[in-house]
């Protein structure tokens, strides 16, 4: 049967592409996205507005909690996805009561009001491999949670609080844990994004600490996929890990859009010192979802990053006047 989907955090690029995915493949009753703000310039929502069967509301979470929940009872979804967060671990050190704010707090007061109504059929909560902390090996999801930013303490709070809800009061939710994601369409304070900008303009990337920390990366349009398994098939409650079998080093990546953008490694970026709590590995285990679920990573860095090379070249002029720094707002 058709479901409707409600995507919050549905401007930013994840929620995108997520809700993308589900028009493609999901064959959905209709795809809601909510966000903070109105959609970003075409550059960024990719047009998505314009496609049959999805439409967008800009809803806050944390100060709009009212509106958001007269729109969810007005349109009755079937799955909720959250990618509604204060992101960012490498600035939470400043202001990080905001980042419990959005992550913990709105968010378990949205999750109690849902509990009160019968139309919901399931609530998947995206989290974040961060919450793991730096790994040697690949993290399980029953393993030690170790955060080690304000940002990654306020997501844990969030998903245990979900775990004792399920346990306790039956809140149909899964957790999807993913690697750090990539796209077109994200915004340029990413490390890739960033890269092909200051490829574009001539700039420098600043590689933190020589840019040996490793990250799990996985194209968001795998993330997609893993939310619709999820929302099928997964049994109620259970935490699924979702990221690639390896990881792999910053300056990789960073090598690899050089060599994309045809220019020498050493003009596209410049050497500085680690970042606060820089984290050296994310590594996930994403075996349970595969055995659950038949999930795993598809799309290997030569055909994602071949995308995001290409976005970069179609909106360039658009791309190159557009703030590559991050800003916390509420």
């Amino acid at each position: 049967m058709s479901k409707t989907y409600c995507i919050l955090g549905g401007g930013g690029s994840f929620g995108i592409h997520a809700a993308l995915y589900l028009l493609d493949h999901a064959n959905p009753k209709k795809v809601i996205g909510v966000g903070r703000n109105p959609l970003r310039p075409e550059p960024f929502s990719l047009n998505i507005e314009k496609r049959d069967g999805y439409e967008y509301h800009a809803r806050h979470l944390t100060h709009e909690m009212d509106l958001l929940l007269e729109l969810l009872d007005r349109e009755k979804p079937d799955v909720i996805v959250n990618f509604a967060a204060q992101g960012e671990g490498a600035v939470s050190w400043k202001h990080s009561w905001r980042f419990f704010e959005t992550n913990s707090m709105a968010l378990a007061k949205l999750s109690e009001e849902l509990m009160k109504r019968d139309w919901l059929e399931r609530f998947i909560q995206i989290g974040t491999s961060e919450m793991y902390g730096s790994v040697d090996h690949a993290t399980a999801e029953d393993e030690p949670i170790k955060p080690t930013s304000p940002y990654a303490a306020s997501k844990v709070a969030f998903d245990m609080y979900l775990e004792s809800v399920h346990r306790f009061q039956d809140f149909p939710m899964n957790i999807i844990r993913p690697s750090n994601a990539y796209c077109s369409g994200q915004l340029l304070h990413r490390v890739i994004p960033k890269a092909l900008w200051c490829g574009l303009t001539g700039n420098k990337l600043p590689l933190h600490g020589g840019g040996r920390a490793e990250k799990s990366y996985l194209h968001a349009r795998d993330l997609g996929r893993a939310i619709h398994m999820v929302a099928e098939k997964a049994p109620m409650g259970v935490i699924y890990n979702a990221g690639p079998k390896d990881p792999t080093s910053i300056r990789e990546v960073v090598e690899r859009c050089a060599a994309a953008m045809n220019m020498p490694f050493e003009e596209l970026c410049e050497m500085t010192p680690d970042r606060l709590g820089q984290d050296s590995r994310y590594w996930l285990d994403s075996s349970r979802i595969k055995k659950d679920l038949g999930w795993e990573a598809e799309i290997g860095w030569d055909e994602g990053l071949a995308e995001v090379v290409e976005w970069a070249n179609r909106y360039a002029d658009e791309l190159k006047s557009w703030p590559t720094d991050y800003v916390l707002r509420a």
